[in-house]
């Protein structure tokens, strides 16, 4: 397991995780297909040209997804339990294709489980950011984490 466990994590701490990942135009065409959004935005180039963007952007639940996947390796992986919550997730400015997309984590809260000894709660914030530091997502995420006895 190369996931944190809940006393690896304090209110406090940040790290700016090791992979990112460019956003090509086939992933986020087939993540709108997978998932029926028909947004022209996403998918209309014609259409995306005469917006504000001038040019499609990446849906943004991939990008939600995507940031939050890019975190499992060095955060999750095998130590959570479950997510409970997105409380508040933020789109700041827009992805295009060929964007590549990094993620900080801030801890911002956590507490043991007050039905579960081994495991604990946090709050967590991550940022995702393009290839030139702008913040393109914001998301506040709830979840459970194994206590180091549990594993």
């Amino acid at each position: 397991m190369t996931g944190k466990h809940f006393e690896d994590l304090n209110p406090g701490d940040r790290f700016r995780h090791s992979i990112g990942r460019t956003i090509t135009e086939a992933d986020n065409v087939l993540f709108c297909a997978l998932t029926m959004n028909t947004q022209p935005l996403h998918l209309d180039e014609a259409f995306a040209a005469e917006t504000a963007f001038g040019r499609r952007i990446v849906n943004g639940i991939f990008t939600l997804g995507l940031a939050v996947g890019l975190t499992v390796p060095e955060l999750t992986s095998g130590t959570i339990v479950a997510n409970l919550s997105y409380d508040r997730v933020a789109h700041p400015a827009p992805v295009f294709h060929g964007d590549t997309i990094y993620v900080e984590t801030e801890v911002l809260e956590k507490r043991p489980s007050s039905s579960k000894p081994d495991r604990g709660i946090v709050k967590l914030l991550h940022r995702a950011l393009n290839q030139d530091d702008v913040v393109v997502c914001e998301i506040e995420r709830t979840a459970m984490f194994l206590k180091r006895s549990a594993t």
